[in-house]
């Protein structure tokens, strides 16, 4: 039988959505999601049963859809499906994609984060925390980020972007005095992070766009430079205090995870002082 352009192009759509499904089942450990660890686990991460009964669906059907065979999934499945894998926005819209549904909206609220995060976010503070996944994207922050990167509230969800800011947006490098000498780790960094994500249109999409509209980011991409060393102590300069000293301490949320917290503690007395004692 010849399969029409339409059919296989569901065909590898139900594959990637089965690799793409696994993939995020096995970064999730059992205690992440409340469950206890039995027995010898021959998978890493959670088992296909333990997320059919988080996300309320039945096994077989769940084992189907992680064989990539042709059955349909509603929004609501989708929806309960992303919460147990914990999915990040971005990786919420492209289940939907792969799975044939209607696209959602970028959410502003992360909803993979749990109250928890956000309470120790606000009190942190004034120390600046934010969230961020492999991708560079904000997913979270308190007000003491927001204050220290000059309005984040303002930037739209999808525009939350440590690389798009620091390319494309002057006032944030402003802010940034090292910029120019952090950017090739940190691009580095994110070619490194890509390596596990080169399927997902959120990712090719980041990289077609940077290298579009920045000449900077072109020229370091062509340089194919990897890293996973991370910058452990930054320099900010604000317009009403100066020059401020942080050192980063990254917290993962969970043993596989690629979302990290990363607070930003101050790195002298003289940082210290000049932060806000409220918000």
């Amino acid at each position: 039988m010849t399969l029409t352009v339409d059919s296989r192009v569901a065909d590898v759509r139900r594959h990637e959505l089965a690799a793409f499904l696994r993939s995020r089942r096995e970064r999730i450990t059992p205690d992440q999601v409340g469950l206890p660890i039995s027995g010898r686990r021959r998978t890493p991460g959670l088992r296909r049963e333990e997320v059919a009964q988080l996300a309320g669906v039945g096994v077989t059907w769940y084992t189907w859809l992680e064989q990539g065979r042709d059955i349909n999934a509603s929004e609501q499945v989708l929806d309960a499906i992303s919460r147990t894998l914990r999915l990040d926005p971005y990786e919420h819209k492209h289940l939907f994609t792969l799975a044939g549904a209607a696209e959602p909206p970028l959410e502003k609220d992360c909803k993979l984060l749990s109250q928890n995060v956000f309470r120790m976010m606000e009190k942190l503070e004034p120390y600046p925390v934010c969230v961020r996944n492999a991708r560079c994207d904000i997913l979270a922050y308190n007000r003491a980020y927001d204050w220290l990167m000059g309005g984040l509230d303002a930037i739209p969800f999808e525009e939350r972007n440590t690389l798009i800011q620091c390319l494309t947006n002057p006032e944030w490098r402003r802010r940034l005095p090292d910029w120019e000498l952090n950017l090739p780790r940190v691009v580095a960094g994110f070619r490194a992070a890509m390596a596990e994500h080169l399927a997902e249109p959120a990712w090719k999409n980041l990289v077609k766009r940077l290298r579009q509209e920045s000449d900077v980011f072109e020229r370091m991409w062509k340089e194919h430079d990897v890293s996973t060393e991370r910058i452990v102590l930054k320099r900010y300069l604000h317009p009403d205090v100066g020059l401020l000293r942080f050192e980063f301490s990254y917290l993962y949320l969970g043993r596989r995870s690629e979302i990290s917290l990363a607070t930003l503690t101050p790195a002298d007395e003289e940082t210290a002082a000049k932060l806000p004692r409220s918000f």
